[in-house]
């Protein structure tokens, strides 16, 4: 196989994942082309062969794009929906409305904020604050300069967790849902043609969440390309890996 169209969504994190796994593909000599995509293209991008590859699928919130005539591979990060605080963490980590005076949150994790308010009454009565991603580092740069003590709710990987800005707090009881797997998904017929070496090596591929949060910061806050910053990760300039 000599060419092949990768799919990912439009945000600077897919756009930096999606350059990472063209550079395998690269080193065995497919050409690769990008598609952006909405999430409500994905399945008529994969049904209708405008894309080879979509990268990622982050299971098994996405299993929906899994099935007959697809194969899925690799399983190359983990987000997760976290809680996090303000740095230094100080009694925050308690979880009471006494310690915080508002909860700012991704817009992406907001579901996963309200099913997690139901088995938290006592933070329910907080003024919550919906922040876009690419808006999320400006905003807490405000709050922690205005002296503010929000509990944030964002999910990794993300830009913002290559800062210091915010300290994780654990989530035992995965209240706001536990790990998801970053997978890709290629079309069946596409892989019956791909080098097998080649499949071997995307299922392997492992970039991880601190990978990942540095490619995003890279390319929504330092303004690289998404092609750069991959060769950057490859090179090793990125983070330790």
């Amino acid at each position: 196989m000599t060419q092949m169209t990768i799919g990912h969504l439009y945000t600077s994190l897919h756009a930096g994942c999606a350059s990472a796994v063209a550079r395998v593909l690269e080193a065995y000599e497919v050409e690769i082309e990008y598609v952006d995509l909405d999430p409500d293209d994905i399945e008529d991008a994969l049904e209708g062969a405008e894309v080879d590859l979509l990268v990622s699928a982050w299971f098994p919130r996405d299993e929906k794009f899994a099935g007959p005539g697809r194969r899925v591979l690799g399983d190359l990060y983990q987000p997760v929906v976290s809680f996090a605080a303000l740095s230094p963490l100080g009694a925050v980590g308690t979880l009471t409305s006494a310690d915080v005076d508002r909860i700012i949150v991704s817009d992406d994790s907001r579901q996963a904020l309200e099913d997690a308010l139901k088995q938290l009454p006592a933070l329910s009565v907080l003024p919550i604050e919906s922040i876009g991603e690419g808006a999320l580092i400006e905003r807490l740069e405000k709050a922690r300069d205005a002296g503010e003590k929000p509990l944030v709710v964002a999910t990794q990987p993300h830009a913002v967790f290559h800062t210091d800005l915010l300290t994780v707090i654990e989530d035992p009881a995965h209240l706001l849902g536990g790990e998801m797997s970053a997978r890709m998904i290629m079309r069946e017929d596409v892989a019956r043609q791909a080098d097998s070496d080649l499949l071997d090596e995307l299922s392997e591929m492992m970039l991880g969440n601190r990978v990942m949060s540095a490619l995003d910061y890279v390319i929504s806050v330092e303004g690289q390309d998404p092609e750069g910053a991959a060769e950057a990760w490859q090179r090793g300039r990125l983070i330790g890996r």
